[in-house]
């Protein structure tokens, strides 16, 4: 299968990048610094592109049979138009080059929940505060996203993580219609789960969550760990 995969150059599309090689795929490795990309094969073509582009968007993703979007953008302030601006332009070029299948991360903080095992501080005190404080342009951006996809008539799947995290390999990760409850995921889980759906029309036209249940980390290492190292 020929992929396309927008957001390649951060952790978690760098991580699919590599499965789908893996896998025997031919993966199309769409980055604004293709430099930077430090995976090299021959069934690899990395192509330096901004999802913001809508010609460049269209030659990407010209001749795929699927298209894998990771982008991530830091949490600020500012307005964020990056997810909704992006995969509209996907959308666009998929709808034109008659590509169907499409699967978006998006995050749990679109539609947040209490976690059963969050406790008190992380249900009623950081989760309320970095989905509508911190966070609030990054999600309302993703709604959007999820909003567009929703509305194509392609064969999409949105797909949720939870808070984000480094395990040097896949495990038996969770895959469930609408919310999961767990608090984290393991990026090598996501790229995993997002390949797996490229397997099977269970998913399509669905929004999913996936967790990782085994050795997550607390809070406190998350925090230090992800959270403080992203900004």
């Amino acid at each position: 299968m020929r992929i396309a995969v927008f957001g390649a150059n951060g952790s978690t599309g760098r991580l699919l990048t590599e499965q789908a090689l893996a896998a025997g795929h031919h993966v199309a490795a769409i980055t604004r610094q293709p430099d930077a990309f430090p995976l090299r094969h021959e069934r690899l073509h990395v192509i330096g592109a901004d999802v913001l582009d809508p010609p460049a968007v269209d030659a990407a993703v010209a001749g795929q049979d699927a298209v894998l979007s990771t982008l991530g953008v830091p949490a600020g302030k500012e307005p964020i138009s990056t997810y909704s601006r992006g995969v509209a332009n996907i959308v666009t070029a998929m709808k034109l080059h008659r590509v169907r299948r499409l699967a978006v991360v998006s995050s749990s903080g679109v539609d947040p929940h209490p976690y059963s095992d969050g406790g008190f501080l992380f249900n009623r005190v950081m989760l309320p505060y970095v989905t509508r404080v911190l966070g609030k342009t990054l999600y309302d951006d993703m709604r959007r996203m999820e909003d567009l996809v929703r509305a194509s008539d392609l064969d999409w799947t949105i797909v949720r993580p939870s808070g984000l995290y480094h395990l040097p390999s896949v495990t038996g990760y969770t895959l469930v219609e609408g919310h999961a409850d767990g608090r984290f995921t393991a990026r090598a889980d996501l790229a995993a789960c997002l390949l797996g759906l490229l397997d099977a029309d269970r998913y399509v036209r669905t929004t999913v969550s996936v967790i990782t249940t085994v050795d997550n980390p607390t809070l406190l290492q998350w925090i230090r760990q992800e959270a403080l190292s992203a900004s």
